[in-house]
């Protein structure tokens, strides 16, 4: 008999303890309508991953038991059910329901508590994998991080599981995917057991996750991939033959040709109309400047939630570019959205005018400069608040790292969609996306970037050439190589010095700024936790 499996490459908001469950429940009817005998989902698809201190609340938890036992009357199928689960301490488990019950249950071995992940301020370590029989065919049951040791895997198959269940909530970061595959062979390899992944989708605050679920035969090859930041209801057939269990996709989607910037660009444009969606925004706003990067975030913005739901604002200056205004207003045009103008010479000579008496005798410096910028973030501030549109921030990682942006200016938002996108890949970015549909005027791609906060002003000529610093950052905020091995690679140790320097000093402007999705191996965040105050220079 073929035992017919539905992997829920879904999204599973956190909190959303009602919707989860009825979001499951029409999973599993679905996947009956397909022939399936079992759906499974991702890691604590009840509760949302990660949940983090709602699990302190017994409010929750109380409605994560209800939520889970009254599911046992709304399944069509078996659900291998993901869910917080509290046993005198407090495990991430994975529940066996049936029409009649659970008949098994997982709770995971191995609690990550690295990077992004705090999991052992919530639960406690399990003892011993869990294997469960259903259909002639014995499942061990694996959760997310248990998968990265071989011991839950090879206790499994001591247990005389058949095929291993791999239950995660894993997110996305560049290079994710291979790093992922590779141990998963390893542990098809080491148990002689086919695997099969599936892992949780869609944007959660700093945190994206991409699917990209997938099936491990026992000879540790890749028999299918699904594509990434997608939802599917993926089908996968056992059989057992003399050799043991076999498993086979059946018709999944194809896959797209891999390609990094496509790749990357999904992960921006799913995070953020995510994180619109699930605080309760329809529609966003953001700032116009006629640079590269306002221009990628307004690409994001529509390719996440349609122009009509955007809106553009253009606030020149004294100091404004006419090839600014004319470029921002084209890009707005080119792809339908609604683009309006709101000078700053009025506020900005005001705020002049009033603090002429206090700076009397004093030269104009980077304070004049800030002022056009706080004057912008008033502007959208109160077009955010008068319109209930959520306002995306448009800075980039390379300028959030040294300081180069204006805390309480245009670091105002709700949102960042290009945070953790180094300045060099905006560019790289802006091209992709180009490809797809000429949305990036050339002249905005090809002018030097500028603040335009005074006559002439460029970027370099408070930074060094972009090249330059975003190789220096990688080394310096992801790789922590110490500066005299970045020296040694062969940057000048004055200018690493003065990077390296600025990116410790900024720690309290980061601490301010928007959340915006994680696509490095390291953002600011969650998974770089440094001192404000602090002698370490």
């Amino acid at each position: 008999m073929t035992f017919r499996i539905a992997l829920a490459q879904h999204d599973f908001p956190v909190g959303d303890v009602p919707g989860n469950r009825a979001r499951i429940a029409e999973l599993s009817h679905a996947a009956k309508a397909h022939g399936a005998h079992l759906l499974v989902t991702p890691e604590l698809a009840l509760s949302g991953y990660p949940p983090e201190d709602l699990l302190f609340r017994p409010g929750f938890l109380a409605r994560l038991n209800e939520a889970r036992d009254g599911l046992v009357g709304d399944i069509a199928c078996d659900v291998l059910l993901g869910h917080p689960e509290r046993d005198t301490v407090l495990y991430n488990s994975a529940s066996w329901l049936t029409a009649e019950g659970c008949i098994g249950r997982a709770r995971k071995q191995r609690l990550p508590n690295y990077t992004v992940f705090d999991e052992k301020r919530y639960f406690t370590e399990s003892r011993g994998s869990a294997a469960i029989d259903r259909g002639g065919i014995r499942f061990g049951v694996l959760i997310c991080e248990d998968a990265w040791f071989p011991e839950p895997a090879l206790d499994a198959k001591a247990q005389g599981a058949d095929v291993l269940l791999v239950l995660n909530a894993s997110p996305y970061h560049q290079g994710k995917t291979p790093e992922r595959e590779r141990v998963l062979q390893q542990r098809a390899v080491e148990t002689g057991l086919p695997l099969i992944y599936v892992n949780l989708i869609g944007g959660q605050d700093d945190l994206v996750f991409d699917g990209a679920s997938l099936l491990v035969s026992s000879s540790g090859e890749i028999a299918a991939r699904a594509p990434a930041f997608e939802e599917h209801l993926l089908l996968v057939d056992l059989d057992r033959g003399s050799n043991g269990v076999s498993l086979r996709a059946v018709e999944w989607p194809a896959l797209p040709a891999p390609r990094h910037e496509a790749e990357v660009y999904s992960a921006l444009v799913r995070a953020t109309a995510d994180y619109v969606r699930k605080n309760r925004f329809e529609r966003v706003l953001l700032g116009l400047s006629g640079g590269i990067d306002s221009a990628l975030t307004l690409a994001i913005a529509v390719d996440a939630l349609g122009a009509n739901n955007v809106l553009g604002v253009l606030m020149p200056s004294r100091y404004t570019a006419e090839l600014s205004n004319r470029e921002a207003a084209a890009q707005a045009a080119v792809q339908g959205v609604e683009a309006i103008t709101l000078p700053i010479e009025a506020p900005f000579q005001a705020f002049l005018d009033t603090l002429a008496p206090a700076f009397e005798g004093r030269p104009s410096d980077v304070t004049e400069e800030n002022l056009q910028s706080r004057c912008r973030g008033v502007l959208l501030m109160a077009l955010s608040n008068k319109f209930g549109r959520l306002l995306l921030t448009t800075g980039n990682k390379s300028e959030m790292a040294v300081g180069y942006a204006t805390i309480y200016g245009d670091m105002c938002g709700g949102f960042a969609p290009i945070k953790d996108v180094y300045k060099t890949e905006v560019y790289a970015l802006a091209r992709y996306r180009n490809e797809r549909s000429p949305v990036i005027p050339e002249a905005v791609i090809a002018r030097p970037p500028s603040a335009e906060l005074r006559e002439n002003q460029t970027d370099q000529d408070s930074l060094p050439p972009y090249a330059v610093l975003d190789d220096i950052l990688r080394r310096f905020i992801e790789r922590d190589e110490p500066r005299s091995a970045i020296v040694a690679a062969g940057h000048e140790r004055s200018v690493v010095e003065r990077v390296a320097a600025l990116v410790l000093r900024n720690e309290y402007k980061r601490r301010q700024s928007a959340p915006g999705p994680r696509i490095t191996a390291r953002s600011f965040g969650r998974d770089r936790r440094f001192p404000i105050s602090s002698g370490y220079r």
